[in-house]
């Protein structure tokens, strides 16, 4: 499966799936206009490692709500990243049993070469 979790709006997003060598035969998932079910968030869970792995510190909920101020059990993060997709780092990139998650450069790189094999 190839499947990438992004948000439709967000201009890096929609930067790195241009950069990437192609996009036929992957399923684009706007995750702000499909959220994702509890199941896919749980399969991406199995393959990051953890429900942190995929968790976006960056997200200005994240400040709002002072939860850098708190311990987050990965309970805590999965129920956050349900709640709003705002927590998810984006992209996640789906190519296999491979998973590749956020912006870094070298994170996106990972994802072109895993592509181009």
């Amino acid at each position: 499966m190839k499947k990438i979790y992004h948000l439709g709006t967000c201009d890096t997003c929609r930067k790195i799936i241009k950069s990437l060598p192609s996009t036929n035969g992957v399923v684009l998932h706007d995750i702000k206009k499909e959220p994702m079910s509890e199941a896919e968030v749980d399969h991406l869970k199995d393959m990051a490692g953890s429900y942190e792995a995929l968790f976006s510190r960056k997200a200005t909920l994240y400040k709002e709500r002072g939860l850098k101020d708190q311990q987050l059990s990965e309970d805590d993060i999965k129920k956050l990243i349900m709640e709003h997709y705002t927590f998810l780092s984006r992209p996640v990139i789906v190519l296999g049993d491979k998973v590749f998650i956020g912006n870094s450069p070298k994170t996106v790189q990972a994802a072109i070469e895993e592509m181009n094999k």
